[in-house]
């Protein structure tokens, strides 16, 4: 803990006047520092929550622009990891290092020793331990004697560090299984519907009902126990842009739903006299595209003669293609021949209708992937799609571009703005009125840190210094 600060006496008026110079749009008050062990700061990701909706005048988020009043906004975006999905951002986000360095990926990867894709999403294979490979921020709050909890939060199955848990499990039984027990008596005490989370994954309708549902049981964790740090994911944004695409009306539905949410997520925190005590960083994990093509990278390879098929059965891969959506990670399987096979993928790719970049091992410093020397799941090739076409997995049928209804994607290059997701940051230690620009995501792990008053050393992102009251 950092040794308290000695105030110099100064004249009110004084204080008044350059408060009101120095922080727009704040009450001119000093700054009042809190104690390590009391301070909170509540992480929260609107799952595909593209930075664009904060400036379309059609999205209804009374709520998330009166907290970039009142706080800081990355009014260019947030940029976000290749790919642009769920699970390698989300470690991004409480990290602070790209996915090469934290481990996980993709949303799947391939095992080259089995054959066959390894799902990441949802996290029915891998603890936390066995897939995270460096310090997280909820990892060194705890080792510093804070609390932490996580709410649905990507890549924490079995995290020691999380004094409370639910996790995004899927089946109802695996839910409860990876849950803190203590934390789930309490919700059933306060007739949360916390035995209707496996239907209502499986529910078309589901997200919103879940996204309610999480919202409620963070507020009765800051409540009943106020930890110092909650990690809390809400779905549904995505859900509904994957269907229906962005920009359109579902999707703006979406959006004013998901700013419902932070209302009742704000309304916990000044309901129960945290305000003071209170960081609330708003953000998200990557931003959608409008896709109608379809890629289907694994009938190209067919075509190549490094898939084969029998009727609907895959019966060799000497390469595989796993989907992540705007990008594709390309695995040779046949070691002694990727000398060979590789070039000739890659300029299969590149010619490819629907291809933006194609990325090799020598690249993969530009998009922050590992190789298949530094990670078992390092790919051979990875491959970003043009803005319209997504990638698939089959094997199967003689296209290997298709058209498809309408409907959005995300995994595209983060460079292209339509990918870069919102943040606000707003409550104690934030400047009102701070413009930040465009910041990456690696910024906001050593963010919160430094907002806790502890070291993520192994962070490679910096704290977002034009934003804090005490950079």
């Amino acid at each position: 803990m950092h040794a308290p600060r000695l105030r110099p006496l100064v004249c009110p008026m004084l204080l008044l006047i350059t408060g009101a110079l120095g922080r727009p749009g704040a009450a001119a008050e000093p700054v009042k520092d809190v104690p390590r062990e009391q301070r909170i700061v509540i992480l929260v990701s609107l799952d595909g929550f593209a930075h664009f909706y904060f400036e379309d005048p059609r999205a209804h988020l009374p709520t998330l622009r009166r907290l970039a009043r009142e706080g800081a906004v990355a009014d260019r975006g947030m940029v976000c990891s290749f790919p642009t999905v769920t699970w390698p951002n989300h470690t991004t986000l409480v990290t602070g290092v790209p996915p090469a360095r934290h481990g996980v990926l993709g949303n799947s990867v391939f095992d080259r020793q089995t054959g066959e894709p390894v799902q990441l999403l949802i996290d029915p294979v891998f603890d936390k331990a066995e897939i995270v490979k460096v310090p997280t921020v909820y990892d060194a709050a705890h080792a510093a004697g804070l609390k932490t909890a996580g709410v649905v939060w990507p890549a924490t199955r079995n995290a020691k560090s999380l004094d409370w848990t639910v996790p995004d499990m899927g089946p109802q039984d695996l839910f409860e299984k990876y849950s803190s027990p203590a934390w789930l008596a309490e919700l059933r005490s306060e007739s949360l519907p916390i035995d209707l989370y496996g239907g209502w994954v499986k529910a078309k309708e589901g997200g919103a009902r879940r996204d309610w549902m999480f919202t409620r049981a963070t507020a009765s964790l800051l409540r009943r126990h106020a930890p110092n740090l909650v990690l809390l994911h809400l779905i549904e944004t995505d859900h509904t842009q994957h269907e229906s695409g962005p920009k359109g009306g579902d999707a703006l539905w979406a959006v004013n739903t998901a700013d419902d949410r932070l209302r009742d997520l704000v309304a916990a925190i000044e309901e129960n006299g945290l305000r003071d005590r209170t960081t609330l960083i708003v953000t998200a994990d990557h931003g959608f595209f409008a896709t109608d093509h379809v890629i289907h990278a694994n009938v190209k390879l067919r075509e190549l003669g490094l898939v084969r098929v029998e009727g609907t059965k895959v019966t060799g891969k000497d390469a595989w293609s796993v989907s992540q959506g705007g990008a594709a990670s390309i695995y040779v399987t046949d070691r002694a021949r990727a000398g060979e096979i590789v070039p000739r993928i890659k300029q299969a790719f590149q010619e490819l209708e629907g291809v933006e970049a194609v990325f090799e091992p020598k690249d993969y410093g530009k998009i922050g992937q590992a190789t298949p020397d530094q990670d078992r799941f390092g790919a051979d090739l990875w491959v970003a799609a043009r803005e319209g076409y997504s990638f698939s997995g089959t094997a199967t049928g003689n296209q290997v571009i298709s058209v498809t209804r309408p409907n959005g994607s995300h995994g595209f290059l983060p460079s292209h703005p339509g990918m870069h997701a919102l943040f606000v940051a707003w409550g104690r230690g934030i400047k009102p009125g701070s413009r930040l620009g465009e910041i990456q995501n690696t910024e906001v792990a050593p963010t919160i840190a430094h907002l806790l008053g502890i070291e993520l050393s192994s962070a490679e992102g910096h704290a977002l210094a034009g934003m804090l009251e005490r950079p």
